[in-house]
């Protein structure tokens, strides 16, 4: 039987030294919800935030099977996990994914003149509730606030910022997710406007609103071209990690 666990100090110690704000969101109760077979005293832990599931503790094949519904990204703590999910999800695709340090130390005066590379005919600008709204037409753009299930959760504890052009929003970067001490950043280019620039002056203009009011913007990279681009602002790659792209609509028991 798999439960939501109210008092996530229980489980605080299964995540010890796993430096993912998307757990720390779930810790803190922000955002997400922690899963467990057993409310007293659970020895295994599934933290779901956005499609993200991070399995600690001692492998327990009910937590895997017993995923959420739908695509879900899962983050195994160590390779007996990793079998598990492999076992419990043999189609599932493993993939590599990049660890961005959590110390980095920005130079606001770069920032500021990355901002100020915005080319002519297009706008950045917060998102808004007017913008929040436009994020939801596009599957390019909906990954901005999706995870934060409602419009005024976003509006009260998201930041994001987009970049558009001719009304249309065309890049953006925003908090995937959001903990106590910072955000989780998500950024995205639409294909007819990439390599022109715009990511790097949208996320630009994020990080420097996080510092502004005290917010640490994270960064975790899908891929190579995202730890490029995190190293332009000055973050540091830390380490490379597996997770699991599982893609079943169901259930499986």
């Amino acid at each position: 039987m798999i439960y939501e666990l109210n008092d996530t100090s229980k489980v605080k110690s299964l995540f010890d030294g796993w430096k993912e704000t998307l757990i720390y969101s779930c810790l803190q109760k922000v955002m997400g919800k922690i899963f467990v077979t057993d409310l007293e005293n659970p020895k295994s832990a599934l933290a779901f935030v956005g499609c993200f599931g991070f399995l600690a503790g001692a492998p327990d094949r009910e937590l895997v099977i017993n995923k959420p519904e739908g695509f879900v990204i899962m983050v195994p703590q160590n390779e007996q996990w990793a079998t598990l999910i492999e076992e419990c999800f043999p189609d599932a695709k493993r993939v590599t994914r990049y660890a961005i340090k959590k110390d980095t130390k920005f130079d606001v005066d770069q920032l500021q003149k990355e901002i100020a590379k915005l080319p002519d005919g297009y706008e950045l600008k917060k998102i808004d509730s007017a913008i929040y709204d436009k994020c939801l037409e596009d599957p390019v753009t909906v990954d901005f606030v999706s995870a934060f299930g409602s419009k005024e959760k976003y509006l009260q504890i998201g930041r994001g910022m987009v970049i558009t052009k001719n009304g249309e929003i065309v890049a953006g970067a925003s908090s995937y997710t959001r903990y106590h001490e910072g955000i989780e950043i998500e950024v995205d280019t639409v294909k007819s406007e990439r390599r022109k620039h715009l990511a790097t002056v949208v996320c630009a203009a994020l990080i420097l609103n996080c510092l502004n009011e005290g917010l640490y913007p994270s960064w975790d990279a899908q891929n190579r071209n995202s730890v490029h681009l995190a190293e332009k602002f000055g973050y540091e790659f830390d380490h490379e990690y597996v997770a699991y792209e599982v893609a079943s609509d169901r259930r499986t028991h």
